[in-house]
């Protein structure tokens, strides 16, 4: 398992697992490698160091140096290259969450949201919770029917559970 520190365009700074480093230029080509907070798939790799378990001796030594002398998290460590503080990993950590509920308490209805909504506000199908895609003069025509909708930009990393 290869454990590779990335960026996106927008200095989202997060952490991607691959089977190999083929596997990740695969995927990365193919578009699959996303931000996970605003889905970027404008990512490049940071310079990190590899990790390497020689024996358990060596780890069990390691893992006792780590306890006596903490250090900062791989994630701390590469988001601070990158200039993003605290409270702005924090922040995105947050709404990632949030957008992961948002996901796991709705249905996807693709591209018959506006339909959908109108079917439920219409009464003709049962009140529940949606999410979907629409165009922007659909999400305007919503709102003066008075239907209730709000735009939620979703990257496909809030859509499926983490691995």
């Amino acid at each position: 398992m290869k454990v590779l520190d990335l960026l996106c365009s927008e200095s989202h700074a997060f952490e991607g697992w691959f089977g190999s480093e083929d596997e990740f230029q695969s995927q990365q080509a193919r578009g699959l490698v996303q931000c996970p907070l605003c889905g970027s798939a404008q990512v490049r790799k940071l310079v990190s160091a590899p990790r390497l378990s020689l024996s358990r001796a060596r780890e069990d030594a390691r893992q006792e140096e780590r306890a006596a002398h903490p250090e900062p998290t791989r994630k701390a460590d590469v988001a601070s290259t990158v200039g993003v503080p605290e409270p702005v990993r924090a922040l995105h950590a947050a709404w990632l969450q949030w957008a992961r509920q948002v996901v796991a308490h709705t249905e996807d209805v693709g591209g018959r949201f506006a339909a959908e909504a109108r079917r439920m506000h219409y009464g003709e199908a049962p009140e529940r919770g949606i999410r979907g895609q629409s165009s922007p003069d659909e999400v305007a025509q919503l709102l003066e029917e008075g239907i209730e909708v709000v735009p939620l930009l979703l990257p496909d990393a809030a859509k499926n559970p983490l691995q």
